[in-house]
């Protein structure tokens, strides 16, 4: 096991779990030792092919600290705006962004994230 999963469990201030196909994720509210308050997002998917009694998970774990949620916040908001077709860029730098990817081949789009891990 490495330090990092052999760090203690903080405090759980709030949790929610959404279930969305074949992922679960998790989102929690924790404190650091100096009672500022952080966000942990795992994503949780069932590997393929275990058993009912001993199923196995994969896990991944973002951290997101106090100082960044204006900057994470906005960048998913903008994100999702492109993604749900109103392409509203706030800055010269994701404007820019935009336009390369428009001319980007829509031939690598298509994508699976379940063959990835293969």
């Amino acid at each position: 096991m490495s330090d990092f999963e052999n760090q203690p469990q903080r405090d759980i201030h709030f949790s929610k779990r959404i279930r969305a196909g074949k992922r679960t994720y998790y989102f929690d509210v924790k404190s650091t030792r100096n009672s500022d308050f952080y966000i942990t997002i795992t994503e949780s998917k069932r590997l393929p092919g275990e058993t009912e009694a001993a199923p196995i998970y994969e896990k991944h774990k973002l951290f997101l600290y106090k100082e960044d949620f204006e900057k994470f916040t906005d960048g998913l908001l903008e994100a999702l705006e492109y993604i749900k077709g109103t392409g509203t860029a706030t800055n010269s730098e994701s404007k820019a962004a935009t336009s390369s990817e428009k001319t980007v081949d829509s031939s690598f789009t298509d994508v699976d994230f379940d063959d990835l891990g293969k």
